[in-house]
């Protein structure tokens, strides 16, 4: 079993900045590729970054390139998300996930979920 416990949402302002982090127990966590996905209200789960388990591979969905970037520190079980130049578009509850699977974008091939934290962009 892997429990996971995300931190770091709040309130910014549209053009800030803000770094997540999911902090992992339980099972190996250097066996497995994490991701966070983010849902907003009324809305389906979003995809948003994954890495590998080593951290070299990592892969994001179009809207977040060149803004996000997400990083693990295997030492320390935890996974990060560097958001920056936020907009309004991206409040949601940001999730952590953990996955046996290897890189993938699809929830359902997450094992394990994370609370959420939230992340609201005021314009």
């Amino acid at each position: 079993q892997v429990r996971l416990v995300e931190s770091g949402g709040g309130l910014v302002q549209a053009g800030g900045s803000l770094r997540l982090s999911c902090a992992a127990s339980g099972r190996t966590f250097s066996s497995y590729a994490m991701a966070w996905f983010r849902q907003a209200p009324h809305k389906e789960r979003e995809f948003i970054a994954a890495t590998t388990w080593s951290g070299r591979t990592t892969s994001y969905t179009d809207s977040v390139k060149g803004r996000f970037s997400i990083s693990r520190d295997i030492a320390k079980n935890t996974v990060y998300l560097q958001m920056n130049s936020l907009e309004p578009e991206d409040t949601a509850v940001y999730i952590c996930a953990a996955t046996f699977r290897g890189l993938t974008a699809l929830s359902a091939d997450y094992d394990f979920w994370g609370q959420g934290t939230q992340v609201t962009v005021s314009s």
